[in-house]
């Protein structure tokens, strides 16, 4: 920790905080000193192991002999199979605080991207590297990486922006990871090095906070590489190879059924809340509409579907009336044609797409996919496997109403709330509305967010206009 004095609106402060680490790490290879790289000085084996891999002297973990780090001294000793060039001539290239090569990395070219991807997958990627920056969180100073396809698999933090793709491409190589036609998001400018380091690895897709320099992009073009930029909450640019960002939104999920539950008394409510008007339309439908974009099938759980016939899908009743959600649970799943559901409930009104689509790709071989929230766990908005069926029969004749009963029983994946905040950092998902004044605080809050006064109290209407 440092001192630091903080200088606010003619007052100055003293506080403690903590300063980026800038480490010196002498590399010897074969005997040879051949750089200094300047890093962060975490995770050290991978920066090595990356930076061999990259400017080509190692291509697979048996071409390392010998690696060893001494933290203490500052020195990197690693043997490598082959020789070294006999000269070696650096080349000081456009990295933070000057990065080093001595073979300048050249693209493999090809006609284009693999395959074609998601911008949901993008926004997602980002968020979720965004929270894994603690490094940034704690003091700045650090650029940060990340590669995937539906999820992180790798992120790395240094005070140098090639660093981190140094770092994920060693820690690839030591632990047998292919990054073949993944997405590479970032969170500096996207420089000819770092397009071409992306190509060596037989990345897809880089994204981008920032922008691409003009060769960055000639050069992702000729690579087959989408070069995205400017990534922001629902928005980016795309200098490259725009016909590998899906634009007509990405396929439903195979195998899996929505299944919406539509009951409770709406006691609090004093009215059926599922037929609440909100997005042009009533409550129930647009939770509807959510599902439908995501699953090829969508169920609704009601006894009383007479009230639901304006709803083109299938209405299921209870089996065991009167036990609450996890006979409504138990109701879809059992009666859905698919081998797994994704319940939601009626009242859900910050469904995010991306969540959904994260937890259906983690059910595998498990009874439920259950995501946490710091509020602990929430199992109406989660995966159910037809294996968690007769669980559920047991406590429900039993007399067991509460979900959490079946658990004990049942083979669990967990997502942890520190998962699910990479794409809904405040766990708005699993919000619900019980009561008017909830209600109210919701229409009004998509009145403001769509720029709209219709309908808000006098006074609020006048506030609005003076703004």
């Amino acid at each position: 920790m440092a001192t630091i004095y903080s200088f606010k609106k003619g007052v100055m402060e003293q506080l403690e905080g903590g300063v980026v680490t800038e480490y010196p790490l002498q590399l010897v290879v074969n005997g040879r000193e051949m750089a200094t790289l300047i890093a962060s000085p975490h995770d050290l084996r991978f920066l090595v192991a990356g930076f061999l891999r990259l400017q080509g002297f190692v291509s697979k973990v048996d071409d390392f002999l010998a690696l060893a780090i001494c933290q203490d001294f500052g020195a990197a000793s690693v043997t490598i199979r082959g020789e070294l060039p006999e000269r070696l001539k650096p080349v000081l290239t456009s990295g933070c605080g000057t990065g080093i090569s001595f073979n300048m990395p050249k693209p493999v070219e090809k006609s284009g991207p693999s395959r074609v991807h998601a911008p949901e997958t993008i926004f997602a990627l980002m968020n979720q590297l965004a929270q894994q920056c603690e490094g940034y969180k704690n003091h700045g100073g650090m650029h940060s990486a990340g590669v995937g396809s539906d999820t992180l698999l790798l992120h790395a933090e240094d005070i140098g922006r090639h660093n981190t793709i140094d770092r994920i491409a060693g820690e690839a190589l030591l632990k047998g990871i292919s990054l073949a036609g993944t997405i590479l998001v970032t969170s500096g400018r996207v420089s000819t090095e770092l397009v071409a380091k992306a190509s060596m690895l037989g990345i897809d897709l880089i994204a981008s906070r920032t922008s691409p320099t003009d060769m960055a992009v000639k050069m992702a073009e000729e690579a087959g590489i989408t070069l995205v930029g400017y990534v922001r909450a629902d928005s980016f640019k795309v200098y490259t190879h725009a016909e590998a960002i899906s634009t007509s939104g990405p396929e439903k999920i195979a195998g899996v059924t929505g299944v919406i539950l539509a009951g409770g008394a709406s006691s609090r409510m004093g009215s059926n809340k599922a037929l609440l008007p909100h997005k042009g339309g009533r409550f129930i439908e647009s939770i509807y509409r959510e599902l439908s974009e995501i699953f090829p099938e969508v169920i609704l759980v009601t006894n009383t579907p007479e009230q639901y016939q304006f709803l083109p899908c299938r209405k299921v009743a209870d089996l065991y009336p009167g036990m609450g959600a996890l006979a409504g649970i138990h109701a879809g799943l059992a009666q859905a044609n698919t081998p797994s559901v994704f319940t939601v409930a009626c009242d859900m009104p910050h469904l995010d797409p991306a969540l959904i689509r994260h937890i259906a790709g983690r059910r595998g071989d498990c009874d439920l996919v259950l995501p946490k929230s710091g509020h602990g766990y929430e199992p109406l908005h989660a995966l159910y496997n037809k294996s968690a069926l007769a669980a559920m029969e047991q406590c429900l004749e039993q007399g067991k109403r509460r979900i959490v009963s079946i658990l004990p029983q049942l083979k669990v994946n967990e997502i942890p709330a520190s998962e699910v905040a990479g794409f809904d950092p405040e766990f708005d998902s699993f919000s619900n509305i019980n009561t008017p004044q909830e209600y109210y605080e919701l229409r009004n809050g998509d009145k403001v967010r769509t720029g709209t006064t219709e309908n808000l109290p006098a006074a609020e209407q006048a506030q609005k206009a003076q703004a």
